[in-house]
């Protein structure tokens, strides 16, 4: 299919109109949905995993951090080759190739094969993100920007939530490879449409910031591996992650610098310089570290420490979402009348009001007050999406939305790993605690 043809239009028209975009809006919700589900749905099947494809406790790791590694280098790269082989072409490829390496991780039969296929996916999966975003806002008014960000927030917000739920029924009723065959159905009919109804970015054939994407894949990738594998190793008591945050120093460092004085580098500096997106981008790393953070404890305390099933811990947790999808639905509608800094504000608010109601929980609690406070939280993080989404888009121009998607797509993903890195670490640290008080006491 040919590059589509922009509007270059003052009125109120899509970048890019497609005559389905019902139809394609679904498609598109779906190959983000899958992408995000995978991002926690093979947590709770580790331990099915590690027997086998026999690996260790040590080894079996792997499985998520390759895809977390994989993800994070890639992602930088999206608006480049975007560009580079067309936005169409991209996307394509990329949720082809995510579903090809789903099914190969479905039927891998040792860690190496695994970890490999899992490398693949993470690659495929980082492309889907920003691409996906960007593609909502060219099909969509400016005027309809809120409720095309709502639509895909949703999608990202929920699917969290979902993953270890649907993952720990697959497992228990199915086996731990139905993990990654649950994209197949999802995924094929979601590939035809988009095939039938993608439009196309026009090619634009830029140069690639070698040196600088160099350093940035160095910086990241070891980013990550030193949160995956901090608490594990004990932190600076192990030379690993002492070098290891060298490493990310230095090699951030170096592309920072590169990145301002380089006659072209990898991003324009209308990015990082735009005040809006700047903010934005921030405040996207405290919304990673709340969602991946708390969503990272709570399925494991609800059935360790009060003992519910996989399926009535996921009933819990719905509540959750359904807060998201009822914030987002009416900061859409508020979104025009009502200044998206006081939404934020009030997302905020209530997100932290919910997790300080959350530390007065006791073993001796029944579920009404995790549902509640499940419903109010979700409010708050739904309160907060959709208009950090559309302040961080509304002053960059459109040439820019397929970079800028990218970098808060990462900043996301980065603050969840220092959500979860941060919440495992000081849950590692008060029951060593409690253990050595209880010792003294005895």
């Amino acid at each position: 299919m040919s590059a589509s043809t922009p509007i270059s239009n003052p009125l109120d028209q899509p970048a890019y109109p497609v005559k389905n975009k019902a139809l394609l809006t679904l498609a598109v919700m779906g190959a983000t949905i899958i992408q995000i589900l995978d991002s926690t749905i093979a947590n709770v099947a580790i331990p099915h995993m590690q027997t086998s494809l026999g690996a260790t406790m040590d080894t079996i790791t792997w499985v998520l951090t390759s895809y977390i590694v994989a993800g994070a280098v890639a992602m930088p790269i999206t608006g480049w080759l975007a560009d580079r082989v067309g936005s169409r072409n991209l996307f394509l490829g990329a949720v082809a190739g995510f579903i090809l390496a789903s099914m190969l991780c479905g039927i891998a039969t040792n860690l190496s094969e695994m970890v490999v296929f899992r490398i693949l996916q993470g690659v495929c999966a980082a492309f889907i993100g920003p691409l996906s975003q960007t593609i909502m806002l060219d099909i969509n008014k400016p005027s309809e920007a809120p409720r095309a960000m709502s639509i895909w927030g949703m999608g990202i917000m929920i699917a969290p939530i979902l993953g270890p739920m649907i993952g720990g029924w697959l497992t228990e009723n199915y086996n731990w490879r139905w993990v990654f065959y649950i994209n197949l159905p999802i995924g094929i009919p979601t590939f035809a449409i988009l095939w039938w109804l993608l439009p196309s970015r026009p090619i634009n054939r830029r140069a690639l910031d070698r040196f600088g994407f160099a350093m940035l894949a160095i910086g990241l990738a070891t980013l990550q591996l030193l949160l995956d594998r901090g608490q594990q190793e004990d932190w600076l008591q192990s030379w690993e992650i002492i070098i290891e945050l060298l490493v990310v120093l230095a090699a951030l460092w170096m592309f920072a610098v590169h990145q301002m004085t380089t006659r072209r580098p990898m991003f324009e500096r209308l990015l990082l310089t735009d005040r809006n997106f700047f903010i934005s981008l921030n405040m996207m790393l405290l919304v990673g570290m709340m969602m991946f953070g708390i969503f990272a404890l709570l399925p494991p305390m609800l059935q360790n420490l009060y003992g519910y099933s996989v399926y009535d811990t996921g009933v819990l947790l719905a509540p959750r979402g359904v807060g998201i999808l009822l914030a987002m639905f009416i900061a859409a509608k508020l979104a025009k009348k009502v200044d998206p800094r006081v939404l934020i504000c009030v997302g905020f608010l209530m997100t932290a009001v919910s997790m300080w109601i959350m530390t007065s929980w006791s073993l001796s609690m029944d579920w009404h007050l995790i549902v509640y406070t499940g419903l109010f939280q979700g409010f708050g993080m739904g309160f907060v999406f959709i208009p950090l989404n559309g302040v961080a888009f509304s002053t960059l121009p459109m040439r820019m939305r397929t970079d800028g998607s990218s970098l808060l797509y990462l900043f996301r993903s980065l603050g969840g790993s220092f959500g979860i890195s941060v919440m495992t670490t000081m849950l590692a640290r008060n029951m060593g605690t409690s253990k050595n008080l209880w010792h003294l006491s005895v």
